[in-house]
């Protein structure tokens, strides 16, 4: 997932595959993600218990240490990276390596939900100290630069790259429509969450369709609003994130909605944000990741989603590009 800043350059298609191969597999083992509504004071927490200081601690900035609390802004509503499970709790990917980076640093990680185009700037207004969903790290973000205007919207972020992934179209089951490509959607309609890559990269193509016709494109707050959306006949497809997609193609309906077309393009590192002007948590976060990867705690969190070509074997500040 992104906010509206364009996206990684385009992988070589051997990495693609893997990744789309493998990241399948994994979305195969998943089960359903259960209740996803997003509430704004949602302020459930995923993270080891903060009673003991962590190897990591004294890395912390004071006013966190003084806290025992990283607050997180994310989107809780993007299986399997973050969602709410049957019972509620925020479960996924990042929750998961979030336990992991917790008891590193030794410090409580607090997921709070929200609408993921404003997760930067919540940052800049100290909303939260981080921001954690599924979200790309690119030299437009890092810049604050709006990817479809190049026009400076904002202070930017520092990203910890800590997981890569691209992006992937789906449609209705038996009813691709002979859409393979991002050039078969030139005069149709495409679905896509707000402040994303996928709305990046639709934006960007239907600007080259020329006589094909326009793409016609409905941006939502979440994906599941796209998905229902494209569920209900709305549009001819959608298009997410490819662990995302995969997942609401193993799920939805139970596994009778949806069915990913063509292959994922523009794989790319996810980056913890982090606000430009806290270098120290940046850099404790780093080293966290660094601790958790050589640990073997990260390998364990991947392999348990099923998403091991998207593991990263080292960390990196603002990566993207």
């Amino acid at each position: 997932m992104t906010a509206s800043t364009t996206r990684r350059t385009t992988a070589a298609s051997s990495r693609i595959a893997a990744v789309g191969a493998i990241a399948v597999a994994g979305a195969l083992l998943l089960t359903g993600c259960g209740d996803q509504t997003k509430s704004k004071n949602d302020n459930s927490s995923s993270s080891a218990s903060a009673s003991g200081k962590g190897p990591l601690f004294s890395k912390l900035p004071k006013e966190i240490q003084d806290k025992g609390v990283i607050k997180v802004g994310s989107d809780i509503a993007y299986a399997p990276v973050e969602f709410k499970d049957k019972d509620g709790k925020t479960a996924g990917i990042d929750p998961d390596l979030a336990d992991a980076l917790g008891k590193q640093l030794g410090v409580k990680f607090q997921f709070e939900n929200g609408t993921f185009d404003t997760l930067v700037t919540g940052l800049r207004a100290k909303r939260y100290d981080m921001a954690m969903s599924a979200m790309t790290d690119t030299k437009d973000r890092q810049n604050g630069v709006d990817s479809a205007t190049k026009k400076k919207v904002g202070e930017g972020a520092d990203f910890v790259d800590y997981f890569t992934a691209g992006v992937s179209i789906y449609t209705a089951k038996g009813k691709d429509q002979g859409i393979k490509t991002w050039d078969d959607l030139c005069g149709k309609k495409i679905v896509v969450q707000r402040g994303t890559v996928s709305e990046d990269l639709a934006k960007k193509q239907s600007d080259k369709c020329g006589d094909k016709g326009k793409i016609s494109i409905e941006a939502f707050d979440t994906d599941q609003q796209a998905q229902t959306r494209l569920r209900s006949g709305g549009a001819d497809a959608g298009s997410s994130d490819f662990p995302v997609a995969a997942y609401a193609v193993k799920t939805s309906g139970g596994g009778n909605d949806f069915q990913i077309v063509g292959e994922q393009v523009e794989a790319a590192p996810y980056g913890i944000a982090v606000a430009k002007d806290n270098t120290q948590l940046r850099d404790a976060l780093k080293e966290a990741l660094d601790a958790i990867i050589k640990s073997g705690d990260y390998d364990k969190v991947i392999a348990k989603w099923g998403v091991e070509a998207g593991a990263i074997k080292e960390a990196k500040i603002n990566g993207g590009v």
